[in-house]
């Protein structure tokens, strides 16, 4: 989870902006280039089509993407105006895929990746009244009125029911952690805190080994989680409540310390318990969005679904 203002928010800046265009009943962006690799994209002259477009040019294999799925796909993404184009965003000059939650992105990026399987390239693209209509987004230099669009290379799709894949571990055993029940697939976990002090330094236990590679510095996780505090028990965050798989950069500062420390090395697959003491997690400030106070030991349930 971010150690800033929001908890896990760590869908991609710019991926509201993943769009390719298409105008009319067709894609009138030809698109070219090898799947996974940065597409040549060629605009016509004139300004875009004023509806919603989408066309695969590759077509994929595996589960479909369904509202509440992450996606994991790399991506370009343009403004098109009757002033010209201008690319805004690109996952290959940044060397890692984006992490789309459907059900969570501007509408006309949500019905773009309805349906599409791993493997697929994806072109689409988003008028204002499926974009950010009227009022644009400065933030990532879309104005009013501009046309998105995106070419989309989709790596994974992890549905909202994903859960660990690999060797149940034997229990714990130990009474000073706290006990991790079993919860059915979609579901966090149950966990019972004990009734005593919180560990002083990052506590870090598998409870499912992962039958996948160990998870690297530097690369986006499709994850599960959900946060616990020590002192009661009760959940204050959790990507189960939220309704989708989040995705987050992991071993670079991105997250919470304790997050860095206790899931790099970790097998894909994996269902992993963190107890995190206040110098790991938020420090002396907390974080008040979420009740967390300066002093909380937090504890994590978090099930690693894919690293890229």
């Amino acid at each position: 989870m971010r150690r800033g203002v929001r908890l896990l928010s760590v869908v991609v800046l710019a991926a509201p902006l993943a769009l390719s265009a298409c105008s009319g009943g067709g894609v009138d962006v030809d698109v070219s280039g090898d799947f996974g690799k940065l597409p040549q994209v060629r605009f016509p002259k004139g300004e875009p089509g004023d509806s919603f477009a989408v066309k695969t040019v590759k077509e994929g294999k595996g589960t479909a993407a369904r509202k509440g799925d992450l996606v994991v796909a790399d991506y370009v993404g343009y403004r098109w105006n009757k002033g010209g184009r201008k690319l805004l965003a690109s996952s290959y000059a940044k060397g890692q895929p984006g992490a789309f939650p459907t059900g969570r992105l501007v509408p006309g990026l949500t019905k773009a990746f309805d349906g599409v399987r791993p493997g697929s390239r994806v072109v689409a693209r988003i008028p204002p009244k499926d974009g950010f209509g009227d009022e644009g987004d400065p933030k990532h230099q879309v104005g009013a009125g501009d046309t998105l669009v995106y070419v989309l290379d989709v790596r994974a799709v992890y549905p909202r029911a994903a859960g660990p894949h690999g060797e149940k571990q034997a229990p714990l055993g130990d009474p000073r952690l706290p006990k991790v029940g079993e919860a059915a697939a979609g579901q966090a976990p149950v966990v019972t805190m004990p009734r005593s002090a919180p560990p002083r330094k990052l506590q870090v236990r598998v409870l499912v080994k992962g039958d996948g590679p160990a998870v690297r510095k530097g690369q986006l996780l499709a994850l599960q989680y959900a946060g616990y505090f020590w002192r009661d028990g009760k959940v204050f965050n959790s990507s189960w409540s939220e309704g989708h798989p989040f995705g987050a950069v992991i071993g670079t500062g991105q997250v919470m310390k304790g997050w860095d420390q206790g899931l790099v090395g970790q097998r894909v697959g994996s269902r992993v318990l963190l107890v995190v003491p206040p110098s790991l997690g938020y420090g002396s400030k907390g974080l008040a969005q979420f009740g967390i106070k300066g002093n909380d030991t937090l504890v994590f349930v978090v099930d690693l679904l894919g690293a890229h």
